[in-house]
């Protein structure tokens, strides 16, 4: 879909009426403002990709401006690692800013304030102010300080400036209205006494401006058009307000604070304060442990930009809080990985294949693609040899008509190679199968319906694999308030794997991106050295957490459907097909996921028949070809029916079904 053809979200509508009523293009300016005082995370990617999405559709200048009015828990750390991640995703910014630019500017602000009587300095504990504040229901009333003179006021704040009194003994505060109904506008603290280090001024001051007032004055002085924040900030809106009108001229543009929905993703903490307490509880090897949720965490887990980006993307700009599955952000980076990911071979969890009729002192090197949904990725040389390993659950002495793997009598076609017939196995002394011995023959056309990904015994690397669960157990684990987010920590979010992989990736560098062939995609990690490769996984080649949650009981039936049998994969598939070319691009997104879930369960028995849908019925035939191609990659071999529905497939004039067509 054209980004012409794509309907504006609320905030490019306000933007669209304001340039409407006159404002110059050339006045937009927008910006980011993170406080670094800790790791952006998959939360923030929504504001971020909002300010300088909107930068890039209207060409206009988007500022980084770090909000550091808190010594106490900013460091210089986080500002260069929020640096890293927002050029990661691929954004420039035009001024890099800090809120510490401007703290002489607030605080002759600041003072205007108390010259106008419209700030004091109050003296009682916070205990007392925070009883005088009232309720959301009740007023509050004036505190004893209220009323002090101009000249009171202005002495004691110099006195706080130049260090006479302790933390908490004064602070300052607006004088606005103690009865107001908006609990924020009832004298809210403008500046704090923190005898603190900061990062950028030092032991220049000794006091410093609160969020909200530096907030809006830090847009204004930047000349920010829209200062766009989370849904939280909108009670915050007409403090915003209150402290603009107290400095604006008529000459100069006055932001304007709108706010959407932030990003809450299922089964993760956003809060920064709870992630700081699993870094130095460690419960995670720090704020890019691959568990975690930050930017710096996926980067390591093997994510890309560009499935971060398509992510907030297909999530959309919204007014109403939700919570976003997180199985959308992995079909995502899964989506990405399947079209530039390197095809490799490693097995996991391995057992000996001898092929008995193979000479032993024999290797071959074998052609294999590197990524069939890439013409430009070309090909490698594998090793093949008398022994092999396979993964364990690869093999079964005995197993029904439906397991498709090797089993005793039974054939497979090991990937890019031969077909191979399980003849006998040895054990050990618990009757483990210890070594799968077979036969290969060289006839490589027959057809059969398994094929198994392996390594070759004496060319295979050694590696450490750590696979990665989520690592909460509970979709909103702090969401409850009489447990804490603790005890819903995952105790096997982290797995160890020693591995064995091809000899192809000796070579590996930190961040390569693969995909082992069957397993999932996997990157190699920063503890990685030529030594010892190391790689974590990044996400499955479906979404497996799905399939294992327990399905809800005792559910009380409606309309009589408890006893109907379950509808067939292949009659889902068909009834998303049908709709599929009339939905918008981010309901395509999630309904081809549905596809490629349900596309597991198919055979290509049930397949085969759609492959004579007529022309006309194209969401259908997109459906059958999203289908297809997970048949193909399970060990499905085309033929002369799959070729020519392919053929057909490329030469329709829908967009969408060529691509997928190409694609398989």
């Amino acid at each position: 879909m054209s980004e012409e053809r794509k309907s504006l979200n609320f905030i490019e509508q306000i933007i669209e009426e304001d340039l409407a009523n006159g404002m110059s293009k050339d006045d937009l300016r927008f910006r980011f403002p993170p406080e670094p005082n800790g790791y952006l995370h998959i939360g923030h990617t929504k504001a971020i990709g909002i300010s300088f999405g909107l930068g890039e559709k209207y060409k206009a200048p988007v500022n980084l401006r770090f909000d550091d009015t808190n010594p106490a828990k900013e460091e210089q750390e986080y500002v260069d690692a929020i640096k890293k991640d927002v050029a990661w995703l691929g954004y420039t910014w035009d001024k890099e800013l800090f809120s510490s630019d401007y703290f002489q500017q607030l605080y002759d602000w600041a003072v205007q304030l108390i010259k106008e009587d419209k700030a004091y300095v109050d003296s009682q504990s916070s205990e007392a102010m925070a009883e005088q504040k009232g309720t959301p229901t009740q007023p509050g009333v004036d505190g004893p300080f209220r009323n002090r003179t101009v000249e009171e006021n202005l002495d004691l704040f110099e006195r706080m400036k130049n260090g006479e009194f302790d933390e908490g003994e004064h602070i300052l505060r607006a004088k606005i209205d103690m009865q107001h109904p908006n609990m924020l506008m009832r004298d809210p603290i403008i500046y704090r006494v923190l005898k603190k280090h900061h990062h950028r001024t030092a032991n220049d001051w000794c006091i410093y401006p609160m969020y909200d007032w530096t907030h809006g004055e830090s847009d204004y002085l930047e000349q920010i058009s829209h200062s766009l924040c989370s849904l939280e900030f909108k009670p915050h809106r007409e403090l915003y307000d209150w402290f603009l009108d107290q400095v604006v001229e008529d000459d100069k543009l006055r932001p304007k604070q709108r706010e959407f929905a932030r990003l809450n993703l299922s089964y993760t903490i956003m809060s920064k304060r709870k992630l700081l307490k699993l870094v130095e509880d460690g419960i995670v090897n720090g704020w890019d442990d691959p568990r975690m949720p930050t930017i710096s965490g996926l980067r390591r887990r093997g994510y890309t930009p560009a499935a971060i980006r398509k992510f907030v993307e297909t999530v959309g700009v919204a007014k109403r809080e939700n919570v976003i599955d997180v199985s959308l952000l992995e079909f995502c980076i899964r989506e990405d990985l399947n079209k530039t990911a390197p095809r490799v071979m490693a097995v996991l969890d391995p057992v000996k294949l001898v092929i008995t009729n193979y000479p032993e002192d024999k290797v071959e090197w074998l052609e294999a693609e590197n990524n069939q949904e890439d013409e430009s990725a070309g090909f490698r040389k594998v090793p093949f040899s008398r022994e092999l390993y396979i993964e364990k659950e690869d093999f079964k002495e005995e197993a029904g008509n439906k397991f498709f793997r090797l089993k005793l009598g039974g054939e497979v076609r090991l990937k890019n190679a031969y077909i191979i017939k399980a003849e006998s196995v040895v054990k050990d002394d618990k009757g483990e199968v210890i070594e799968i011995h077979c036969t290969y023959s060289e006839d490589t056309t027959k057809r059969v319906k398994g094929t198994l990904h392996w390594v070759s015994i004496g060319h295979a690397i050694k590696a450490e694999v750590r696979e990665y669960d989520r690592l909460f157990n509970d979709e909103a684990p702090d969401s409850h308030q009489d447990k804490d987010f603790m005890e819903f920590i995952n105790p096997n979010s982290l797995k160890i794997i020693n591995a064995f992989v091809e000899p192809s990736l000796q070579e590996a560098k930190i961040g390569d991106r693969f995909q082992f062939q069957r397993l999932g995609y996997f990157n190699v990690d920063d503890d990685s050295t030529s030594e010892k490769l190391v790689f974590n996984k990044t996400v499955g080649l479906r979404d497996s957490w799905a399939k294992a949650q327990p399905k809800p009981q005792n559910k009380p039936a409606q309309n009589n459907t408890q006893n109907r049998p379950e509808r067939k994969a292949i009659d889902v598939i068909q009834q998303l097909g049908k709709k599929y070319t009339n939905l918008p691009e981010a309901k395509q997104e999630k309904v081809k996921a549905e596809i490629l879930e349900l596309a597991e369960k198919v055979s290509y028995e049930e397949l085969q028949p759609l492959f004579n849908t007529a022309a006309k019925k194209v969401g259908t035939r997109i459906a059958v070809a999203l289908t297809l191609g997970v048949l193909l990659k399970n060990g499905q071999t085309k033929n002369d029916d799959i070729n020519a529905f392919i053929d057909k497939a490329t030469e329709d004039k829908n967009d969408i079904l060529v691509a997928v067509a190409n694609a398989i």
